[in-house]
């Protein structure tokens, strides 16, 4: 297992980017899989999670070829020209390629084994099963948790399904069995959710039907091959904007990020803290927005966090810890009950390694008060979760000491190549094999 010490940094200004977005590379590869066609995806995210994607569709007949480490070619075969797996499809550490396989291969002619982890073993996928056993699916699990064995060979019928929670994962879940359903599904949810699964949809030629808060697709439409440019993550491109705000005197551009408006509650949180964040030169990439953000050195302040923001942000909420335990003032956060059943409890985790670290934190069911403060040097953990492990590494920029990271092998999950751009921006971190006990 790789550690990592960060040490008090000064980060300087840089212009830079960061890896293609997690949520859309994976849903690139699914889609370019039964499209007609050959598509090609730039920009790919070449991380654990997307490459386990990548792996499952291979062994269910898929033609993928890399190009380089960001670029791949994907042959589609259409809906329904998949094979059957001859080992269950192990998807690592990534809920979002297993929630996601479990609506597409609900609609196929064969039986399916999904698996992972331990820690993917430990989150729940009652909230997928639910929905598709309704259309007609059938998914046997262990009370609700993987591995889940996906049958075949079944008639899915259409369903108009309220989200009994804002979930992007069960929504797409839901959109690619209706591929395969006979009639309209509709969809309705409570909150809007990121929707790239129904732009890369309405890209490839399907007729989808939006409004708000609801969703309708007929089953049964043919997907055209279309060539992808992946914006860069924002999730990834949080943990620079933190480095940067936290710091004396620094300013920095990250170009070419996604800001996609389902997804930019976290830029909406930090402004209201204080933070300095300007959006340029916005574009669209494909049917996904993109820009460049300009980020400098700021004052943050306390906030009550919106709760109507969370799902707009369900993912950067491990880094806005950090930022309100840098803020002046309390920083209270609710309605984030979803971290819990995250790669980790993610608010425990964070309540605990903040706590080491010298930061008061009430920790509440769905959320927690910081009260922000000076950080001390320390260890934390992980707990074996790419974002709270890149949460504290940024910490410990702007920490009053040396902070140690266990456990970090996941970062190359979402972020490949982290530590060396928080080295580009002048962060002294070094990546270790053991730390002290």
């Amino acid at each position: 297992m790789a550690h990592l010490l960060v040490n008090p940094s000064s980060p300087r200004g840089t212009i830079l980017r960061v890896p293609g977005d997690k949520s859309i590379s994976h849903r690139a590869l699914m889609l370019s899989a039964i499209a007609e066609g050959e598509s090609r995806i730039d920009n790919f995210l070449n991380g654990a999670d997307c490459l386990a994607t990548s792996a499952a569709l291979r062994a269910m007949g898929i033609r993928i070829v890399e190009q380089g480490a960001t670029t791949v070619r994907v042959r589609g075969t259409g809906l329904d020209r998949l094979q059957r797996p001859a080992q269950p499809l192990d998807l690592g550490n990534s809920g979002t390629g297993m929630r996601l396989f479990a609506g597409l291969l609900a609609g196929q002619a064969f039986d399916s084994v999904l698996t992972g982890d331990a820690s993917l073993s430990r989150r729940p996928m009652g909230r997928v099963i639910d929905p598709l056993s309704r259309m007609g699916a059938r998914i046997d699990s262990h009370d609700g948790l993987p591995p889940l064995t996906v049958h075949g060979r079944r008639s899915l019928r259409r369903i108009a399904y309220s989200l009994p929670a804002a979930s992007a994962q069960v929504k797409s879940a839901i959109l690619l069995a209706a591929l395969y359903a006979d009639g309209i599904c509709e969809i309705t949810e409570p909150a809007t959710t990121r929707d790239h699964t129904e732009r890369m949809l309405q890209s490839m030629g399907v007729s989808l039907e939006r409004g708000p808060g609801r969703i309708r697709l007929a089953g049964r439409p043919a997907l055209e091959a279309r060539d992808i440019e992946v914006p860069g993550d924002l999730s990834s491109a949080t943990f620079v904007m933190l480095a940067v705000l936290l710091a004396r005197d620094c300013e920095a551009l990250i170009e070419n990020v996604g800001v996609n408006p389902t997804r930019t509650g976290v830029i909406e949180i930090l402004s209201r803290m204080g933070a300095e964040l300007r959006i340029e030169n916005r574009r669209l990439a494909g049917r996904e927005p993109v820009a460049d953000i300009r980020v400098a050195s700021s004052r943050l302040h306390g906030i009550e966090v919106d709760p109507t923001l969370v799902p707009l942000a369900i993912d950067e909420f491990p880094a806005l810890f950090v930022a309100a335990a840098f803020a002046r003032g309390t920083t209270r956060f609710s309605g984030i009950a979803e971290l819990r059943v995250k790669e980790s409890d993610r608010i425990g985790a964070m309540a605990y390694g903040l706590r080491r670290l010298g930061i008061e934190v009430e920790e509440r069911p769905d959320g927690a008060l910081v009260r922000g403060g000076e950080l001390t040097g320390g260890t934390v953990q992980s707990y074996e979760d790419h974002r709270i492990a890149m949460s504290f590494a940024v910490a410990g920029t702007a920490a009053a000491g040396p902070v140690t990271i266990r456990d970090t092998d996941n970062i190359e999950t979402s972020f490949p190549g982290f530590t060396d751009c928080l080295r580009a921006l002048g962060a002294d971190i070094t990546e270790m094999e053991a730390v002290p006990a």
